[in-house]
Order: C-alpha cells, then structure tokens, then sequence
C-alpha cells in the first residue's frame, strides 16, 4: 500500500488535534508533546498543481467523495465539531463541476471538501471566479476572501 504524506507546521498541538480529529473522524494513531499522526485508509489522495497562485507552495489541502451521501457525512463531522463552513454549493473550478464546502485550520490553511459531478473544459466559468473558491484565511474564525483564481 502507498500512502500520500502531508506534514504541516502548527502553533497549537491540541487546537490541531482536536480539527483534524473533527476532519477525518478519528483520533491520531500516535500522539507526543510535538507531534500528532493520524494513519489513514480514506482517503486516498487527488494531487493537482496549476500556475494560476500568487505564490508557490501549498494553496490548500482536500477530500474528495464519491457521492453526495458522503459529502454530507464529512460535512456533518465539520458541523459537530463547532467548524466555520463556507458551503459553495454547486459550482465549476479545476475543470470540473462540483458540490463542495471549505473549513479552514488553526494556521489559515483551507480544506476544500467536495464531490464531482461533471468534467467541464474550461478552468472555471465566470459564476464561479466571481464567488467564493480555493481561498485560504488566516484564522479559523474568518471567512475566506475570494479567490483571484480556483483550485
């Protein structure tokens, strides 16, 4: 089995163990004074890269579903756990239509949760570019500002 790694600097251990519990529903396998890891089966992982950023490096992280079903479980973790949500909705980004939502991490990073329901041929329409998408926020409190470009 491969598993994708993904290792993000914290400021505040618990405040992140108790989000990414919420997140994917379970408690870390292995847990130390600086450390927290959670060894997960599901997801496996969707890695895409674009030159769309103002920035390189790490624009956001996600989970993506196969059905609607499981978008409202996730979504319903989200909510249990006292989460701010940006719920999107249906709306077209990375070519493709989806439903999706987003929370946002003690340190700002976005979490782009979402289903895909269709593969479109352009990179977003303009509904989607004057909205709310792939946009990161620098607490967990505040909304994400809008996207000059999408996932």
């Amino acid at each position: 089995m491969k598993r994708f790694h993904v290792h993000v600097h914290v400021n505040d251990l618990g405040k992140n163990i108790a989000f990414y519990s919420a997140m994917f529903n379970q408690q870390p396998t292995r847990t130390e004074v600086d450390y927290a890891k959670w060894m997960l089966d599901d997801p496996p992982v969707n890695f895409a890269i674009s030159t769309r950023g103002d920035a390189t490096g790490v624009d956001h992280l996600g989970i993506q579903v196969d059905s609607k079903e499981q978008l409202a479980e996730i979504r319903g973790h989200a909510a249990s756990a006292d989460l701010t949500i940006l719920d999107e909705g249906e709306t077209t980004c990375c070519y493709a239509r989806s439903d999706k939502y987003w929370v946002t991490d003690p340190q700002g990073v976005a979490w782009e949760q979402f289903h895909t329901l269709d593969s479109i041929p352009v990179f977003s329409t303009p509904k989607a570019q004057a909205g709310m998408c792939c946009a990161t926020s620098a607490s967990p409190e505040a909304k994400p500002e809008p996207a000059k470009s999408c996932c």
